[in-house]
């Protein structure tokens, strides 16, 4: 995540004070020194960090932290609650209107930002909702970008208008709102052109639009591996045109976070969305405390839990549950469990959201790719193997290794682990039906897959 580095020097800042019971002036100082540092190494702007130290000290060094009962964690959470302050205390979402009335969005940004494929995640998500979007394709410059927006369109089932590259923005927005009036469409989004740097051209394009249309919602895009650049784009759209909210894009990536921090303490606008990786799928609303949580390696449950909601078909899950009950787990089985798990995210992201995962993880790197040999595995068996685990020999297991790529001693690890996953569906089975002894009904079950 983007705030690996940042997160990990402000947790042994915190398990400094933690360790120290009592604390003095002194000691809040030299802690908030620290996070100063940590603040400016993660691109933080300058002026945010000094009006974000100050506050923090301020408060943590009054008589009721110092004579708590546990001032440190009380410093923490000092530190977390002015982190949700700085950028914007509540999740913005846009208020779209009636259904039988048109919402317009205007997606605009720098070249490269990821706007082309946020403007259809978000219209993907809002077809889920209920809504029926349109995609307009307003980027005249670039011929890619209007095949891009059609494929992603396509991929979410979202319809594209187009007009070629021989129309200028503001006309092709005109034709495509009679479009969407003439066809029942509620929400049109504008996907404009980017340029690789903010020009006078860019700006009097998306100023005409804005004169010619009522543009409900203008959401700028910016790309969080650029730092303070990213702030200074947004500030500058902002101050040209006006923009509504910001949609942060690459925050999986490795970045160092100063820009979720700092956007909204210079622009005055809210983050809105938080783009987390390549798929569609992979969009969220901006929580400012949930965000403030996974930095200081506080976990964020609730994301989780949201990740688990949308990515457990319900059909699987009572099929599932058959499965569990009647003892009868096969390859098929986990091969559904794997494409739901994937569903979420990285193990990475996942780990990052369990609350003190990330201390105790230390160094350690998950391998996000790990799932990739027991799937290849699994895809190499007959769909009879799948279904039966036990008709897999030794023959049958060198076809298999062969068919993988893989060496036979793999397979056979694979093979072992699979078998103490059924015995411990069986073992879940009995807990469920009452069956076992108590004292085995106690013990402790763990998953044995380690790849």
């Amino acid at each position: 995540m983007a705030f690996d580095s940042l997160s990990d020097k402000m947790q042994n800042v915190f398990k400094k004070l933690r360790s120290k019971g009592l604390l003095d002036e002194a000691d809040v100082k030299e802690a908030m020194k620290e996070v100063k540092r940590a603040l400016l190494e993660a691109d933080v702007n300058f002026k945010v960090v000094k009006n974000f130290v100050n506050t923090v000290t301020e408060k943590a060094i009054g008589e009721d932290v110092m004579k708590g009962l546990n001032p440190g964690q009380m410093v923490i959470k000092i530190v977390k609650d002015e982190l949700v302050s700085l950028m914007g205390e509540e999740v913005v979402e846009m208020k779209l209107l009636p259904s039988n009335e048109q919402t317009i969005i205007m997606m605009c940004g720098l070249q490269g930002a990821g706007k082309t494929t946020t403007v259809a995640k978000l219209a993907g998500q809002y077809k889920n909702k209920g809504k029926k979007p349109l995609l307009v394709a307003c980027d005249i410059y670039r011929p890619a970008a209007i095949e891009q927006l059609k494929t992603n369109g396509e991929k979410v089932g979202v319809p594209v208008f187009e007009m070629g590259t021989d129309h200028k923005p503001v006309e092709i927005v005109e034709e495509a709102l009679k479009y969407a009036r003439a066809n029942g469409i509620n929400l049109v989004f504008i996907d404009t052109a980017g340029r690789l740097h903010i020009d006078t051209d860019m700006m009097d394009e998306l100023k005409d639009v804005k004169a010619k249309v009522e543009v409900n919602y203008t959401l700028l895009t910016v790309d969080a591996m650029t730092g303070q650049d990213a702030v200074n784009v947004a500030k500058t759209f902002n101050d040209e045109i006006g923009v509504d909210g910001v949609v942060l894009t690459k925050l999986d990536g490795d970045t160092r976070g100063g820009a979720a921090l700092s956007i909204k303490a210079v622009t005055g606008k809210p983050i809105m969305y938080a783009g987390m990786g390549e798929k569609l799928t992979d969009l969220e609303p901006f929580y400012p405390d949930r965000m403030a949580s996974r930095i200081l390696g506080m976990g964020d449950v609730e994301t989780l839990i949201e990740k688990a909601q949308s990515a457990i078909d319900e059909e699987q899950a009572k099929a599932m549950e058959k499965t569990l009950r009647e003892g009868s787990f096969n390859f098929n089985d986990f091969l559904a469990q794997m494409e739901q798990m994937e569903k979420m995210g990285s193990m990475t992201d996942i780990m990052n959201m369990i609350p003190g995962m990330s201390q105790k993880m230390g160094n350690i790197e998950i391998d996000d790719n790990a799932l990739s040999k027991p799937r290849a595995i699994i895809q190499s068996m007959t769909p009879a193997e799948r279904e039966n685990p036990d008709l897999i020999n030794i023959s049958r297991k060198q076809r298999i290794a062969k068919g993988c790529g893989l060496d036979i001693a793999e397979v056979n690890r694979f093979m072992k682990q699979f078998g103490e996953t059924q015995k411990m569906m069986k073992k879940m089975t009995n807990m469920m039906s009452g069956k076992g002894s108590k004292k085995r009904r106690r013990g402790g079950m763990r998953f044995p897959f380690g790849f």
